[in-house]
């Protein structure tokens, strides 16, 4: 295959179907075949051209699937054939100061896939070695996809709570990252609450492992979390900092809400709910390749599965929207095969 299919964008949802020529890895990196790619909405930075030049054309998608074609000078790891993910962060450098300390996550050189260098809307893609994770048999690439960066970014803010097993932990929104959250929550052996508006999703949130549904457009969310005895700690997923703001007040003593959901608003925290409780409240950037293993990993033996819509390649614009809109259930991806 010498060229391949991409969609690029350029200023605000302005998608371009293009046919661009395949490119040797350099150093360092390697070329994939991509497999599938996750529709997320962080994609947002790129499809609405909030990065720093618009102007120059980016390939979105950052729960990229695919197998190694290609191997880059320096890379000794990595072999051809290899089926292998992107997530968002594209790989550390090692050796900025915090890579020096073992902070991948906040390496200063790191790209952001498919938002400062080119994503997974495409057949075939160029990564960094660094940023590679391998995807374990018995995992579809469909499935593997959304939980490169959905699935991560639940699964890296239960691994901060430090809560023992049996303690109530709270997943606020069950939406393309709460499902998830929900589900390894569960199956790390806590006693789940879901959080959402409306009774439209306590059925699912039960079939997921929720032991308790609360209805935050009926009751105060924080309120009947005290009334289960406070939560050892809140996952907050919706992308909305109002509806957040509440949870603070439903944790226990030492209780801790992890943010995860980017949202346009800030979330609001009175003072002594913070003080009288010695409570915190904390983001969590998703996760670096060895922990995404981790997370896959812990999917797989534990049954942790996406709830997906699939689409092809050629109606990613249409996807995009789909998932912008919030009808989809759950995540979206774009299967390269169809």
């Amino acid at each position: 295959m010498s060229t391949y299919r991409a969609f690029e964008v350029t200023g605000a949802r302005k998608f371009e179907l293009v046919e661009r020529e395949v490119r040797e890895p350099p150093l360092g990196h390697v070329r994939l075949r991509v497999e599938a790619c996750g529709v997320c909405h962080t994609d947002v930075v790129a499809v609405e051209g909030m990065r720093p030049d618009p102007s120059s054309p980016v390939v979105p998608g950052h729960e990229v699937v695919g197998v190694i074609d290609a191997v880059g000078p320096g890379v000794t790891t990595w072999r051809v054939g290899e089926r292998v993910g992107v997530g968002f962060l594209g790989g550390q450098c090692g050796v900025c100061d915090f890579c020096r300390r073992g902070d991948f996550v906040n390496c200063a050189d790191q790209p952001q896939t498919g938002t400062d260098v080119d994503g997974g809307y495409a057949e075939s893609m160029v990564a960094r070695a660094s940023g590679l994770v391998r995807i374990p048999e018995g995992i579809d690439s469909i499935d593997a996809a959304p939980l490169l960066c959905a699935g991560l970014t639940v699964f890296s803010a239960l691994r901060q709570i430090e809560c023992v097993p049996g303690a109530l932990v709270a997943v606020q929104g069950i939406g393309g990252l709460g499902h998830l959250g929900v589900q390894y929550a569960n199956k790390l052996g806590f006693r789940v609450a879901a959080i959402a508006r409306g009774m439209g999703k306590a059925e699912l949130a039960k079939r997921l492992g929720a032991e308790h549904y609360i209805d935050s457009s009926a009751e105060d969310a924080g309120a009947q979390l005290q009334k289960l005895g406070g939560a050892a700690a809140v996952v907050a997923t919706a992308a909305s900092g109002a509806s957040m703001s509440p949870l603070v007040s439903g944790l226990a003593p030492r209780g801790r809400m992890v943010v995860v959901g980017a949202a346009a608003d800030p979330v609001q925290v009175q003072t002594t709910d913070l003080i009288f409780g010695t409570r915190t409240v904390t983001g969590s950037l998703t996760g670096s390749s060895i922990d995404n293993e981790d997370s896959l990993r812990f999917a797989k033996a534990r049954d942790v599965r996406p709830m997906t819509e699939v689409m092809p390649l050629a109606q990613a614009p249409q996807a995009y929207e789909r998932m912008m809109s919030g009808e989809a259930r759950f995540r979206i991806v774009l299967n390269m095969a169809v």
